[in-house]
């Protein structure tokens, strides 16, 4: 029913949830996986036009191949026209590095299982006002530019992320093949993904606006361009026209990280960023949140399938070894205050009976006094007899 006299305000919901949603800003976890070498650490600078990061290429040099995958998070607050974005970026540095890859993967399932049992904790409790959210919205696979295909290390790995969250594969470092090597090596993982079954995030066709036809072309797009080849720079150079954009330099000229011509960088970015952003985070609470959540409750999770997360609570970040550094120095820091007290308390004690023994003393004293008072009180009392 409308009003054809007055409107009746409903119109102005949309401006109040702008309004409240500006206030808020919002939080998007973003996971960059894959081998050591392939450019995580200049993507994600590039991304977001900042060094969020420095390149690790000097303490790998310094401590060697890492034994285990780690788990680093970076937070950076990002802030345009008045709205303000949490960013947590986890890095897997040590993933695919050892001769012995085998099961190198379960620390980054681990990590997405934790993170969505932590928050389904914190919506258990008395109070939700405030909640820690870290589940990861979007994970970056980086594909070596081999030309060849996916490693198992790579099938098996996408194979386990896509069941628990947004997969995203790129392919790295994409300027290091030719047009026809890059057309050939996309057509070969788009057969793998679609041969092992491996679910990646996809941006939504059916839920475009039917009235903007351009928005279903961008998504059309950004699909016919997956898995992305995007280059990373941090360094600008002259493209010839008077103007210092980001690049990478050759004998025969530049590369340019935002020219489509070049790479996927701008449709990688506005699938991150622009577009879908809202898609990701939706589609993690509704989809992969929801999922685990329900498995969890019903106890139908098993973790011999890679498809289910596990039944217990994935908490093995324990093996990580700054965690277990940290971990190590609680525990130490706990014991010691333990000592402590219990030495404190172990003096107080002492204390306690010390000044007994002397209270008691003196209780001796005074009753041997009175003794002898009375004693000369009769004494005194036959003598008048």
């Amino acid at each position: 029913m409308t009003s054809d006299k007055a409107p009746v305000g409903i119109s102005n919901l949309p401006n109040q949830r702008y309004k409240i949603v500006s206030e808020n800003g919002g939080v998007f976890t973003l996971m960059v996986c894959g081998e050591s070498g392939v450019g995580k650490t200049t993507f994600v600078n590039t991304l977001f036009q900042t060094t969020l990061k420095h390149a690790d290429s000097q303490q790998r040099r310094h401590l060697g191949i890492k034994r285990t995958v780690e788990i680093d998070v970076l937070r950076a607050q990002l802030e345009e026209k008045n709205f303000s974005l949490r960013v947590n970026v986890i890095d897997t540095p040590g993933f695919g590095d050892n001769v012995n890859n085998n099961k190198s993967w379960q620390t980054i399932v681990d990590f997405i299982d934790d993170q969505h049992d932590s928050y389904m904790r914190q919506e258990q409790q008395p109070y939700r006002d405030v909640k820690f959210d870290l589940r990861v919205h979007a994970v970056l696979y980086f594909i070596r530019p081999t030309g060849h295909g996916l490693k198992p290390l790579d099938i098996e790995t996408m194979k386990r992320i896509s069941t628990r969250a947004n997969l995203i594969p790129v392919i790295a470092k994409s300027d290091t093949l030719t047009q026809k090597e890059l057309h050939d090596f996309k057509i070969r993982i788009r057969q793998v993904i679609e041969a092992q079954e491996i679910r990646i995030f996809t941006p939504p066709l059916d839920d475009s606006d039917a009235s903007d036809p351009a928005v279903k072309e961008h998504a059309r797009q950004l699909i016919e361009a997956m898995p992305f080849a995007i280059i990373g720079s941090e360094k600008k150079f002259d493209n010839g026209q008077g103007q210092l954009v980001a690049a990478r330099k050759y004998p025969w000229g530049i590369v340019e990280v935002e020219n489509d011509a070049h790479c996927d960088f701008r449709k990688l970015r506005s699938l991150l960023l622009r577009t879908n952003l809202l898609d990701l985070i939706l589609s993690t609470q509704e989809s992969h949140f929801e999922t685990y959540r329900r498995l969890r409750l019903d106890g139908s999770g098993s973790p011999e399938d890679p498809s289910l997360p596990a039944r217990a609570p994935a908490r093995k970040l324990s093996h990580n070894p700054r965690f277990k550094e940290e971990e190590n120095a609680l525990k130490k820091y706990f014991t010691d205050q333990v000592k402590a007290e219990e030495q404190r308390f172990r003096q107080w004690e002492q204390n306690i009976v010390n000044e007994r023994t002397r209270l008691n003393g003196d209780l001796e004293e005074v009753q041997a006094k009175v003794k002898r008072l009375e004693e000369e009180v009769r004494a005194l009392q036959a003598r008048k007899r």
